[in-house]
């Protein structure tokens, strides 16, 4: 059914395309990510849908005053990486978003499943890492389960990340393996477990995760965050094959990307592991997702 039109009531989303030698403050990229997914997904078709429901919604904050963010923004979209899986893939993904970085104040890439962080953490030049994720990413191999391992081994060693300047916010109980929680012990990677955010708070895990992830890199700190939606509970995100009962609440989910993404070093985000073609007819968690993305425009505003 088509969406009601009022000139008094602007949509988000449906913003001008990116073109070379533009400048702006915010710049999407759909990076669908799926062939080496552990479990079936169709999480290629996400970035489309998450661009779709952003049409349900304005891009106004109520403050007071109100800010009308498309307002107060330069915010482009800078259209899909076709094929972003593989080796040809990672390398297209890592000079696009190389590219955008260079030309916007922060580089938003709607997945497609975690494979996404891995290029586009490269691209946009990452020296700290912070993951909102119910997982540790940290397994061998290529696959959305490994991103995170993969930019502190695999990466060319300009490109990597020092894993004491990871943050993983959102680890759960019974989603995880005791090895892989020794392997993020040993490398020196700070665990902010679920049970740990809801005992200190948003504001303060925020505090803490964006002073270890931009710490020892001087003017040059450059952050990135990696948004894994299935850290939230299931009712919530059932569009999430990995998502669990009991996980974070979509509030809680909100307000931690917006107050990461309200740091300066932030430079680029991900979302991911939302799979469009799982989720319920109101497609919850796809909207989720794409408040995601009006929470980062909104943290960008108030910088």
């Amino acid at each position: 059914m088509a969406l009601s039109h009022d000139e008094l009531w602007p949509r988000a989303g449906s913003w001008p395309a990116f073109e070379a030698g533009d400048d702006a403050d915010a710049v999407l990229l759909g990076v669908p990510t799926w062939r080496s997914s552990l479990s079936p997904t169709g999480a290629h078709a996400t970035p489309a849908a998450i661009r779709e429901a952003l049409t349900r919604y304005s891009a106004t904050l109520m403050g007071p005053p109100a800010v009308d963010l498309a307002a107060t923004l330069r915010i482009l979209d800078a259209g899909d990486v076709v094929e972003p899986d593989g080796e040809r893939g990672i390398a297209a993904t890592v000079d696009r978003v190389r590219g955008l970085a260079d030309a916007a104040r922060l580089v938003v890439a709607l997945g497609g499943d975690n494979a996404l962080t891995y290029p586009v953490a490269r691209g946009a030049g990452a020296t700290g890492l912070i993951t909102i994720d119910a997982h540790f990413d940290l397994r061998d191999g290529i696959s959305n389960g490994s991103p995170v391992r993969r930019l502190i081994e695999d990466a060319p060693e300009p490109e990597r990340v020092d894993p004491t300047r990871i943050v993983q916010i959102g680890i759960a109980d019974f989603a995880n393996s005791a090895a892989y929680a020794g392997r993020a012990a040993d490398w020196g990677i700070r665990v902010i477990t679920l049970d740990e955010v809801r005992r200190r708070g948003i504001a303060d895990v925020v505090a803490e995760a964006t002073r270890i992830a931009g710490a020892g890199a001087g003017a040059g700190t450059r952050i990135h965050l990696d948004v894994d939606v299935d850290a939230v509970d299931r009712s919530a995100a059932p569009g999430c094959p990995a998502s669990v009962p009991g996980g974070l609440a979509a509030w809680e989910l909100r307000a931690l990307v917006r107050g990461i993404t309200a740091d300066p070093r932030v430079v680029s985000a991900d979302i991911a592991e939302v799979d469009a073609t799982a989720d319920t007819d109101d497609m919850r968690t796809v909207r989720l997702a794409a408040l995601c993305v009006l929470e980062m425009l909104a943290a960008l505003a108030t910088r």
